[in-house]
């Protein structure tokens, strides 16, 4: 590790995401600029729709990310922003179909599209971004782009897959666990640090650095949302608190608690998990549960473990504003409450 890169375990400040959003502001008025442009539609349904998620204050962090690694491998060109703009059709239309299968009834604190539109529309306008996306990379013209977002997709699709068919198995196993992660979530993240130096045609090791980045801060950033869904109200959150555990998901602050607990803490998990015990009063004792044996602070900690991994992985890379927004951009995944 580079002597100025800070671990986190040495911050004394909370981390904040304000030098990400300053490193990339105007790039990311570019991406923005592409995703209003390409979102729109003949048909009246699909931007009020893919408006009602687009627009709806995420944090845009996997395009923020391409942006601000774009900048640490030098790239002057424009290209970013078009392909940024593709990576956040991508992740919007896993989270359109991710709310169908889910049955949720909030995202990014509002009412969920498929609440609001239906579920046959909010699949169909979630294939049409996802077909957008693809189309912006087409238009880029560079294969092995395209081979690496392609590959993503795949393995997300697999990953929501294996996810799905993990659901109130309550066996699943923290290897399974960060193996389903590191697919649905981590490789987007992944793809989009990585395609930044593909542009600036860095050499394959810096290829393979940023990928090592994005990837383990993906494994960290979503390992900080399943604490968060036992760890905060639903107002900080955007989405109704305990989602995961009435859906039957096996996050890790649960795999840790049924693994920590004692015989009869079991059966109440194993009867929770399996759908029987989903009411108010059984979410109330399964945060107990999970506090009792400190599983989101567990689960918090590993996080840290791939966000200082993320951080290692860029220490190579030139000392600057960009390689220092990108650090502290990994300590924020891991400290935010929301």
């Amino acid at each position: 590790m580079s002597a100025d890169v800070v671990p986190l375990q040495m911050r004394r400040q909370q981390p904040s995401l304000a030098p990400m959003l300053a490193l990339t502001a105007a790039g990311m008025n570019s991406v923005n600029a592409v995703i209003l442009d390409r979102m729109q539609s003949e048909i009246p349904l699909i931007p009020a729709l893919a408006g009602h998620l687009i627009s709806g204050g995420g944090k845009r962090m996997r395009p923020m990310l391409m942006v601000a690694a774009a900048q640490l491998c030098g790239y002057h060109g424009s290209r970013h922003h078009t392909l940024a703009a593709a990576v956040e059709f991508l992740h919007t239309a896993t989270l359109l179909h991710d709310d169908v299968v889910d049955g949720s009834d909030m995202r990014r604190g509002k009412a969920a599209a498929n609440i609001v539109f239906g579920n046959p529309a909010t699949v169909l306008v979630g294939d049409f971004l996802f077909t957008k996306a693809f189309e912006l990379m087409v238009e880029d013209g560079s294969l092995k782009i395209l081979k690496v977002f392609s590959k993503a997709s795949s393995i997300i699709a697999e990953g929501e897959v294996d996810q799905l068919t993990a659901q109130r198995r309550v066996e699943t196993s923290e290897e399974h666990y960060l193996q389903i992660i590191g697919s649905k979530t981590a490789a987007l993240f992944a793809a989009a640090t990585r395609i930044s130096a593909i542009l600036a045609e860095k050499s394959e090791a810096e290829e393979l650095a940023l990928d090592a980045f994005g990837r383990n801060l993906g494994i960290a950033f979503q390992l900080v949302d399943d604490a968060i869904d036992y760890d905060s109200e639903s107002s900080e959150s955007g989405k109704d608190k305990g989602d995961d555990f009435r859906e039957g998901k096996m996050t890790l602050p649960v795999i840790l608690a049924y693994a920590r607990g004692d015989a009869q803490e079991r059966k109440f998990w194993e009867d929770a998990i399996a759908g029987f015990r989903t009411e108010d009063e059984d979410l109330a004792h399964a945060v107990e549960l999970i506090n009792r044996h400190g599983c989101v602070e567990a689960t918090r900690e590993r996080a840290r473990h791939y966000a200082q991994r993320a951080i290692d992985a860029i220490a190579g890379f030139p000392a600057g504003e960009a390689r220092n927004a990108m650090a502290e951009a990994a300590a924020f995944a891991v400290a935010r409450r929301y």
